[in-house]
């Protein structure tokens, strides 16, 4: 049976993938700067017979690996960059490796593998039938400065994409038919004039004070945008002494929304406050957008297509040692985290083992943000999430650090490879019309709407002047 013959495949070659994982999460690398993660997972797939494309819209580090030709095109999203200051043994205690390092405590040294593995394992199966069309993985930078992908949807890179796959490690099996928020990063800088503070301060025009009272009015700001709106920002650059009054300062900002167009409007209304806080101090203003993505937008057609997966391969199981470990690195959350939990969070003292749809299509929207929405506006984007730590982990933390870097990190990846090669070998046969239904529910969601990259094609993506990674 040929998915059966998918399935073995991956059980058979699980070690693999197991090392590939590793090797990443103990080489850490931040945004858009994972060439021993992007090398890594290029080199295993050209010897697979994958071609790679490199410097994906202009990113040293992002790249397309393909076989086959014709369609249907299927696409499989990958990612690989590590968060700063996670760095963590696979201990539950917390225990940097690096004092201060990166660490992957979102996962993505999982995230990227499994698509690689999907990818390969279906390749496999294509030889052998001589299926016609063709699969992509793509290998994406800097899912955490959410603009990796936006880069590359500006290029066009998945715009002939029938439809894409991506999952991301969990502490729960789901598919996510839930929407993620838009996001804009926008830096301001002010310029006014320097000055003793003490024995000329009426000669300075100080560009702090503009920086502190944009940010008052972004304050006040808050009562009066749509629910679920979120703005953080960072003072960057706050002058040079107390005694000086300083001419330069800038602002950090993120932006987010329950649509694009909403954050959009949120950030026409930022740069008005920043204009007025400049002609308060008799500064200037300049801005630069740094990053931005669309909200996600969900497929229920490709999500039910790879729940329907996970009925045909069962349920996840877990070792005595590996519930054991669940239960110390629970212990280490705060009481207060475990019992808040978040919206989606199942009712499990343990790993749950279980698989279940989240049937709030539209009308749910979480407070996070990913590039992947960039993707989902172009393509129909199916997504699922696999237990890859214990119930009430926290991404972004040094617990989830330690679980993605364990074995039940590596059990929920090699899960979701299945889930996403099975779903893919069905999408590569068309059956039941699926990618016809998933186009149909695109063109509803979408509602006509064309994508347009939130970042200016004048704003280039960092080190992107630098050579492609060797190979």
């Amino acid at each position: 049976m040929s998915k059966q013959d998918i399935l073995s495949w991956i059980d058979d070659n699980s070690a693999t993938f197991t090392e590939m994982a590793r090797k990443i999460w103990e080489h850490p690398e931040v945004g858009y700067t994972e060439r021993f993660a992007s090398s890594l997972q290029a080199d295993t797939l050209t010897k697979e017979g994958f071609s790679i494309a490199w410097n994906i819209g202009e990113v040293s580090t992002a790249f397309i690996a393909e076989y086959g030709n014709g369609k249907p095109i299927i696409g499989i999203l990958g990612e690989f960059d590590a968060l700063p200051g996670l760095s963590q043994e696979v201990s539950y205690t917390e225990s940097p490796i690096v004092a201060g390092g990166p660490g992957h405590g979102c996962g993505h040294n999982l995230l990227g593998t499994a698509g690689v593995e999907a990818a390969i394992a279906l390749k496999k199966r294509m030889e052998e039938e001589g299926l016609p069309g063709t699969i992509r993985y793509y290998g994406c930078p800097a899912e955490e400065l959410l603009s990796g992908k936006t880069y590359m949807a500006r290029e066009g890179a998945f715009d002939d994409l029938d439809s894409v796959l991506t999952w991301h490690p969990g502490s729960f099996n789901m598919t996510a038919n839930f929407s993620m928020q838009a996001l804009t990063a926008v830096e301001f800088f002010f310029s006014g004039r320097t000055a003793h503070a003490a024995g000329a301060p009426h000669l300075g025009r100080s560009a702090l004070d503009a920086v502190e009272l944009m940010n008052v009015g972004a304050n006040y700001m808050r009562e009066h945008v749509p629910d679920g709106s979120r703005i953080h920002y960072q003072i960057t650059n706050g002058g040079l002494a107390p005694n000086i009054v300083p001419d330069k300062a800038s602002v950090y900002y993120f932006l987010r929304g329950k649509t694009r167009l909403a954050v959009d409007q949120l950030l026409e209304r930022l740069i008005k406050t920043a204009q007025g806080a400049a002609m308060m101090t008799e500064t200037s203003v300049d801005w630069a957008i740094r990053a931005g993505c669309y909200d996600t937008l969900p497929n229920v057609a490709l999500n039910d297509l790879m729940h329907t997966q996970a009925e045909f391969v069962g349920p996840m199981s877990f070792t005595e040692e590996e519930e054991q470990f669940a239960v110390q690195l629970r212990g280490s959350i705060h009481p207060e985290v475990l019992a808040t939990g978040s919206a989606m969070t199942p009712s499990k003292e343990n790993l749950p083992i279980g698989f279940f749809n989240l049937k709030q299509t539209y009308g749910m929207s979480i407070g996070g943000s990913s590039d992947i929405g960039d993707a989902s506006w172009i393509v129909p984007m199916g997504q699922i999430m696999t237990t890859c730590a214990p119930a009430g982990v926290q991404v972004h933390t040094w617990q989830a650090t330690a679980a993605f870097g364990s074995s039940i990190g590596m059990r929920g990846m090699h899960y979701a490879a299945k889930l996403m090669a099975l779903s893919a070998y069905d999408l590569l046969l068309n059956v039941d019309g699926i990618i016809d239904k998933a186009k149909a529910e695109f063109a509803l969601s979408t509602k006509g709407a064309t994508y347009k990259s939130c970042i200016p094609m004048d704003v280039k993506p960092p080190f992107f002047k630098e050579t492609v990674p060797a190979g």
